[in-house]
């Protein structure tokens, strides 16, 4: 075999591990859906522990996602996915974005984005290796997307 042509059959691996390394962050992405139905990467979400709860609600002319702050600690938890429950506990639709946005511009930047009834609970999955690599940091931010002026809240995730 030739110089040039064992370069090119070189290069050829070369491109062909760069595809699979670049495509081993997206291992399954974020999911949402209803608890009976809904799964990421495989694993139902009924047999999922739930990491964090969020909640639409109104307190007066107030609208805002509660808790304003939640912590996930995977110092002490395992490397099964993530999954956050989001219920509109308000009396109109609301939005709900998960991101890492702010931080971060990359196109595989986290983004969980959905829209709930009034009354309505989702669930949002995302797998742990993906939360990590589409976040630079260790904050995630989610608000309302449908009304900008509604108040959100941060995700911490302790490393």
């Amino acid at each position: 075999m030739g110089k040039t042509m064992l370069w090119v059959f070189f290069g050829l691996i070369m491109v062909i591990a760069g595809a699979s390394s670049a495509l081993a962050h997206q291992a399954g992405g974020v999911e949402v859906g209803d608890l009976e139905t809904g799964s990421v990467v495989g694993q139902p979400f009924k047999e999922l522990d739930v990491d964090a709860e969020l909640y639409a609600i109104e307190i007066g002319n107030l609208k805002t996602w509660y808790p304003p702050m939640t912590a996930i600690d995977f110092k002490v938890r395992a490397g099964r996915p993530v999954v956050i429950k989001v219920t509109n506990s308000s009396t109109a639709e609301h939005g709900f974005l998960l991101t890492a946005e702010e931080t971060q511009s990359a196109p595989t930047v986290l983004k969980a984005q959905l829209v709930l009834k009034p009354g309505e609970t989702k669930y949002v999955g995302i797998p742990t290796s993906d939360l990590f690599y589409a976040t630079s940091g260790n904050l995630l931010k989610y608000r309302c997307h449908l009304h900008p002026a509604h108040v959100g809240g941060k995700l911490i995730m302790i490393k």
